[in-house]
């Protein structure tokens, strides 16, 4: 068969992989989006309960807290071989766990992508500080006279990129992205453009992030984290209280793959990914822009990829992380976008439900979007009481609405100004 032309390929999502904080399969995180049920328990880091830090999006079912890989448990329905384990990370479990989970989903067996010069993996992920640091650490109390031989690509930024490919024996192209919290949603984006160009039929996107003090606490010297012990109170994106995010791990992959040869495989397709766009700010290392001019410029390009208007989006999942100046920043680029164009979609953030899992953010919130269009609901804001002034006009709804969105944004922001947004769309009835 002839393959279509760039203008015709659609980039279709046939499988989802999901090890989260509200949930490690995709009937029960959509039945926690539904419900408005959070994944945040207390944490205490360090050992020391004084710490501002209380609670945290924490992975349920998994025991990878040691620096040492033979300390480490998972659920049992999945095999991980001792070779592949002694080269990953902590989220490197996660993220082989819900690789897995996704290629299930897309009715792939794992010998149909090995030495597939088709499927490519993108990964996004700031690799192991814990690891990092306990590496090091042993170098130098042995001064440098030995060390772990695998030391490095279990811990350092490409460690998704080493340990995935080599276990699923990945030939078509593998990459990684380091945009701080828009690394997922990068990695999203270009595998899109790498089906539409004909370059690739398939890519497996897939971010993790652990949770460990090493990976957290740094973000508390910043005072960007939230001091409060509530977890109802210590994730409230949009809200007028809000103080700081709240960390979380995980991991989510998704399966992308150009609509003919999900077509020819006899899959369903759960959503397009009809577009994105991605736009800096040119402003900060950390801070955002305070007009969300670069927000609201991703966005418009999202949507003219997508060839939509505005009025055709019925939800958004924001970036709102529950920072006072991000969600700020934010919610006026939604307002320039939807309110100047008379659109008024449903908005929400689902951190108020798992913390903000960084890099992986954006990966996990674009699941989220399919289930939500496969699924039929748009998830609300439950841990939202008074929004803040800037969300004037924006329609922020407390709980589930029961209504199934045909295209949906979602949205990213990261360190440095990165912005990146996409559109989804669900798939023809």
């Amino acid at each position: 068969m002839k393959p279509p032309d760039a203008a015709a390929r659609r980039v279709a999502v046939t499988g989802v992989g999901l090890i989260t904080p509200i949930g490690n399969d995709r009937a029960a995180v959509a039945a926690s989006l539904r419900s408005g049920r959070h994944g945040l328990a207390p944490v205490v880091f360090f050992d020391n309960p004084t710490l501002p830090v209380k609670v945290a999006g924490t992975v349920k079912g998994f025991d990878v807290g040691s620096p040492r890989w033979r300390d480490w448990s998972w659920p049992p329905e999945y095999e991980i071989p001792r070779e592949t384990l002694r080269s990953l990370a902590p989220h490197g479990v996660y993220a082989l766990c819900a690789v897995a989970q996704a290629l299930r989903d897309a009715r792939l067996a794992p010998a149909a992508i090995a030495g597939d010069d088709a499927t490519g993996l993108f990964c996004a992920s700031a690799g192991s500080a814990m690891l990092l640091y306990h590496e090091l650490a042993d170098l130098h109390a042995v001064r440098g006279e030995r060390g772990n031989p695998l030391g490095v690509v279990s811990a350092v930024a490409g460690t998704l990129n080493f340990g995935l490919a080599a276990h699923f024996h990945i030939t078509g192209a593998v990459c990684g992205f380091v945009s701080a919290c828009a690394s997922a949603s990068h990695a999203l984006g270009y595998a899109c453009d790498e089906i539409r160009l004909g370059r690739l039929r398939r890519v497996i996107v897939v971010g993790a992030e652990e949770l460990n003090a090493e990976t957290l606490m740094p973000f508390a010297v910043m005072r960007a984290l939230s001091p409060a012990a509530d977890p109802v109170r210590a994730s409230r994106p949009f809200d007028a209280g809000r103080d700081g995010f709240v960390g979380a791990g995980g991991a989510v992959a998704l399966v992308l793959e150009e609509a003919g040869l999900a077509a020819d495989r006899g899959v369903p397709v759960q959503a397009e990914l009809a577009g994105w766009g991605q736009a800096a700010d040119g402003y900060s290392v950390a801070m955002p822009l305070p007009g969300g001019d670069g927000l609201r410029r991703a966005m418009g390009r999202a949507l003219a990829d997508a060839g939509v208007a505005p009025a055709d989006i019925d939800y958004v999942n924001a970036h709102a992380t529950s920072t006072p100046a991000g969600d700020q920043a934010e919610a006026l680029a939604l307002r320039a976008v939807f309110g100047e164009a008379g659109a008024r979609p449903r908005v929400s953030s689902t951190k108020g439900l798992t913390g903000h899992p960084l890099s992986l953010a954006g990966v996990m919130e674009a699941a989220f979007c399919v289930l939500a269009m496969t699924e039929g609901f748009m998830p609300g804001n439950p841990h939202l009481v008074t929004p803040d002034p800037a969300c004037a006009g924006l329609d922020l709804p407390r709980a589930t609405v029961a209504v199934r969105p045909r295209l949906v944004l979602n949205n990213s922001s990261g360190f440095g100004g990165s912005n990146v947004c996409h559109v989804l769309r669900a798939p023809a009835s």
